[in-house]
């Protein structure tokens, strides 16, 4: 089956390469030229593990293309992804200009029957309009499907999530398009993958209703971790035990300094502004991102504590993108902490494996950046480790000691038992954990 996939970021690259490693021919498009050059020298314009290999694979099988003329890419296929960006307007709704300009390329190029499948995440009704820009524009003459089918895929992971995801929701209103969809998930299906069918309504809620819960549940525990350290209490402990209740499971569980990306706050913004269009106020996502600015804004006072003031400080950051195995630095819960620490007087020392040029942009310029973590903590008071890179995860210990002016590790992500860094001779501050100091150090 020919499929065209509109928009060649995160998730219709990703998409893309996916589809054609199901055996699909696909073309990706997009109007920026200069991306589709280096997607065309083999040159990923992201950082996402396993995203080269997969995409060169199918390359070089003749599968997998890139252009940036959209019409002829939509006369071929049968199914046409949309998957653009929905970034969000200044109060809170997603801006669908983008899915509108494919819509309206489609309907000018509709040449026989397709199905439109929303891949973008967009607020519950787009589906309506992209039909019926579609139909204004085609002159009616031609039948069409439009289809929802909601991504769910974690930046670090994302191959595996599309190869293995969870389920597959398909929403759509006939059955003729449901059996495309089936056809082009046919290796999910035949895999055991679950599918769940729906009204394209339904399909667009789930997607927001599953963000709005993962936030919900980071927030939570991110309130739990303030409420253990205020009480002597391990949040890692109370987590463990919270999370062995198959009412709530384990995941998104773990303490940090709040969460950021693409997904969460624009998701979370955009579910609370469709429910007060509706005349509703989602009070939960309204509390969920209060909670997560204050998250936010309490790791600073939090690493002031434990240095005893910021002024003159030189503190080392492990981490700038809003999660491990990514460089994206969209709502990085990074920029507010770095902002907070350079008025306070702080000088900082930043180290990321893959988001540095990313950074640099957003963060102050006072910033100085390093190429390895231990180059940073060099003569630093404190190390602070804000991303969980699974590299900061085995960092040497006994290195980190030597090279600090301070022995302090700051762990806003509790990448570490607290008694191992203390056999180091480091004293280390985590997030709703009592503190762990060396022998005959005063925490």
């Amino acid at each position: 089956m020919k499929i065209c996939v509109v928009g060649s970021g995160y998730v219709g690259l990703v998409t893309g390469a996916c589809l054609a490693d199901f055996g699909m021919t696909v073309t990706g498009v997009d109007k920026d030229a200069a991306k589709i050059a280096a997607l065309e020298r083999g040159e990923i314009p992201i950082y996402e593990p396993g995203l080269e290999e997969i995409v060169a694979k199918n390359v070089r099988a003749g599968r997998l293309r890139f252009s940036t003329d959209l019409a002829p890419a939509i006369r071929e296929a049968r199914a046409v992804f949309i998957a653009v960006g929905t970034p969000p307007l200044p109060d809170g709704r997603a801006d669908l200009s983008f899915v509108r300009q494919v819509a309206e390329a489609i309907g000018d190029n509709l040449n026989d029957y397709k199905v439109v499948i929303t891949k973008s995440t967009v607020p519950v009704g787009t589906g309506q309009m992209v039909e019926k820009v579609i139909r204004e524009r085609s002159g009616g003459g031609q039948e069409f499907a439009v289809v929802s089918n909601p991504e769910f895929l974690r930046e670090g992971s994302a191959i595996e999530d599309f190869m293995r995801p969870d389920r597959v929701v398909i929403g759509a209103r006939t059955q003729r398009a449901i059996d495309v969809m089936v056809d082009i998930y046919a290796p999910l299906q035949a895999a055991g993958v679950p599918f769940v069918t729906a009204n394209v309504e339904s399909s667009e809620m789930i997607k927001y209703a599953s963000n709005g819960f993962l936030a919900t549940k980071i927030s939570f525990i991110n309130e739990v971790a303030e409420l253990c350290e205020a009480v002597g209490a391990d949040v890692e402990v109370v987590a463990r035990g919270m999370g062995l209740d198959e009412r709530i499971g384990p995941r998104f569980l773990q303490p940090g300094p709040g969460f950021g990306g693409s997904c969460f706050p624009k998701d979370t913004r955009a579910v609370a502004q469709i429910a007060e269009e509706h005349g509703l106020r989602f009070e939960i996502i309204d509390a969920v991102l209060s909670a997560n600015t204050r998250v936010q804004r309490r790791m600073v006072p939090k690493i002031a504590a434990a240095l005893g003031g910021l002024e003159g400080r030189t503190l080392a950051m492990l981490g700038l993108a809003f999660k491990g195995e990514t460089d994206d630095m969209r709502e990085s819960p990074t920029i507010p902490i770095i902002e907070g620490l350079v008025a306070g007087g702080a000088t900082v020392r930043a180290f990321d494996p893959a988001a540095t040029e990313q950074a640099r942009p957003l963060l102050p310029a006072s910033v100085a950046y390093f190429d390895d973590a231990y180059e940073a903590a060099r003569g630093a008071d404190a190390v602070i480790i804000a991303t969980e890179w699974n590299q900061f995860r085995a960092l040497e210990l006994d290195r980190l000691r030597r090279l600090l002016a301070r022995p302090l590790l700051i762990d806003l992500r509790n990448l570490y038992a607290p008694d191992r860094v203390a056999a180091a001779g480091l004293r280390y501050v985590s997030v709703g954990r009592p503190e762990a100091a060396p022998a005959g150090v005063t925490a």
